[in-house]
């Protein structure tokens, strides 16, 4: 109330003052910086958002740059970088228009090169990407503001490719660094997007640093999800990494900071107590949690044993683990996010029946399972994953398996999972983690589960018969064919075993009673925001 006014007027008074007197004037104007400290799930440690899947370095994507397309809270495509885009009477040719005044960090314009070489990178790592690329014949650029795709045979995903909404988004880059092999890992964040990143400030293990892009123009639409007007109104902000929850929590209640992106399950009371702490579902599908296999190694490279392991696993001790209250999460029998049309229990009994241990058992023998260790490696920072991890331990001792975990944080987990050595040379076996709900929807982006060996995700399963059975789901023409086809793809999967789904969860996120604007979508979005 009152005293607040008195302070900004003070601020105002003091502002006169020092624009008399000179030197000083500085430090008074960086006080009226309107500085955001959002407390991130995990530590950055990886800036490349095509050579990762991991959602701390998609949100950082999401910070620096943009995207030609995006997709609103209704799933409809929406233009984003683009102005205007047309589509050949055969399907064939898609052409696009950028919108005006796109810069880069650096001040170089945004240029048809650039949208070209960044798409081509991530259709390299992307799984609906690399299905783009198959139907792709070339790109071409038309001139600096207009560049056009040519397709071999018609691909009605084209556009929801470009506006993929999480993991690989395909965010435009300069060319210069998008030329970047796609399996390594790229250094510099120079984006066209709203924030840019400080990376003289940056101190991985503690702080991400992002100042306003002056330059930025946003569209005109209202936000919607990663759509629309991305009107940033902050001068900065700093991410801050904390590790121990119990810390972060106490940074928030203590207006240390001022939003907390994944509030565990035991500190939401604590944070409920305090009149200026909002604690809010933002995320409208929830999460799916999952159990990861290596199967370049023994002994995950054998199908029996990872069925072995989808009968010692009941679905509500892990969604206890991970969401603490039945309110905050629930089992999910399917292949695909439950509450969306695909989901479905075909084929699921054995996570859906009673957990079978004697089954089980009775499966690693004919396994012909030698007492190989089995390495979990563990993030304590990220409880989510920690939570699992305790409990497959639990399980995989129980049915014969020689099991340990080792733990560090997810920034070194992250890491270490692309690691392709066996467990005695820095390798793993297993790894768990969890994805939101629109990157499991369709066998589309459902990374996870596809067979395609070196070129798949971190675990690289090879299963020549999963790969038919997508295919045949993007050639579907009707709702019900591609019901039909998606069931075949998820009875594929519970023979298969490519990763065993741990149930459906939200994680709220917490902030303080002087912030608005959060924007509801799967993502926690920084513009838009406003600290009073």
């Amino acid at each position: 109330g009152l005293s607040m006014t008195r302070h900004s007027r003070c601020f105002a008074a003091l502002a006169l003052i020092a624009t008399a007197a000179g030197p000083w004037a500085w430090t008074v104007a960086s006080a009226q910086q309107k500085v955001l400290k959002f407390i991130p799930q995990a530590d950055l440690r990886i800036l490349d958002p095509i050579a990762t899947t991991a959602y701390i370095t998609r949100n950082h994507g999401y910070m620096v740059y943009d995207t030609l397309f995006a997709i609103n809270d209704k799933f409809e495509v929406k233009p984003q970088m683009v102005d205007k885009h047309e589509v050949s009477k055969d399907g064939l040719t898609y052409t696009f228009t950028l919108r005006e005044g796109l810069k880069f960090h650096d001040g170089a314009p945004v240029k048809s090169a650039d949208c070209i070489a960044s798409i081509e990178r991530w259709a390299k790592r992307d799984a609906l990407g690399q299905k783009l690329a198959e139907a792709t014949e070339s790109w071409s650029a038309v001139d600096d503001k207009t560049f056009r795709l040519k397709l071999k045979a018609p691909f009605p995903l084209t556009l929801d490719a470009l506006a993929k909404p999480s993991s690989n988004v395909p965010f435009i880059m300069p060319e210069r660094i998008a030329k970047t092999d796609a399996f390594k890992n790229i250094e510099d964040p120079t984006g066209s997007g709203p924030f840019k990143m400080v990376k003289a400030e940056w101190v991985p293990g503690n702080k991400v640093v992002y100042v306003k892009n002056t330059d930025y123009v946003p569209r005109k639409e209202p936000p919607s999800w990663a759509s629309g007007g991305k009107v940033v109104k902050v001068d900065r902000v700093e991410w801050i990494y904390i590790p121990d929850s119990a810390t972060a929590a106490a940074a928030l209640n203590a207006g240390e900071a001022d939003i907390w992106e994944q509030v565990p399950p035991d500190l939401i009371p604590l944070l409920a107590k305090n009149k200026q702490v909002t604690v809010k579902n933002n995320d409208p599908l929830g999460s799916m949690g999952m159990i990861r296999f290596n199967f370049l190694h023994p002994p995950f490279d054998n199908e029996k044993l990872r069925r072995a392991v989808l009968y010692a696993v009941d679905q509500k001790d892990y969604v206890i683990g991970i969401a603490g209250d039945p309110k905050n999460g629930k089992p999910c029998y399917s292949y695909f996010t439950c509450g969306t049309p695909l989901a479905s229990e075909v084929a699921a009994e054995p996570l859906k029946g009673k957990r079978d241990f004697e089954k089980a058992k009775q499966l690693v023998r004919e396994s012909g399972y030698k007492g190989e260790k089995v390495v979990i490696i563990d993030a304590t920072d990220q409880p989510i994953v920690h939570s699992q991890s305790l409990l497959t331990l639990e399980n995989l001792k129980k049915i014969g398996i020689n099991a340990e975990i080792q733990a560090g944080d997810w920034g070194t987990l992250i890491t270490r999972r692309a690691v392709k050595e066996p467990v005695d040379k820095g390798g793993w076996s297993i790894f768990h983690t969890w994805l939101v709900g629109p990157d499991m929807v369709n066998p589309a982006v459902n990374f996870p589960i596809r067979g395609n060996g070196e070129k798949g995700w971190f675990g690289w399963p090879t299963d020549a018969k999963m790969e038919e059975l997508r295919e045949a789901w993007f050639k579907a023409k009707t709702p019900a064919e591609s019901k039909k086809a998606a069931e075949a793809v998820q009875k594929r999967a519970f023979e298969f075993v490519p990763i065993i789904p741990t149930g459906q969860f939200i994680l709220p996120t917490a902030f303080r009673s002087n912030i608005t604007g959060l924007i509801i979508a799967p993502i926690n979005l920084l513009w838009n925001v406003e600290k009073k």
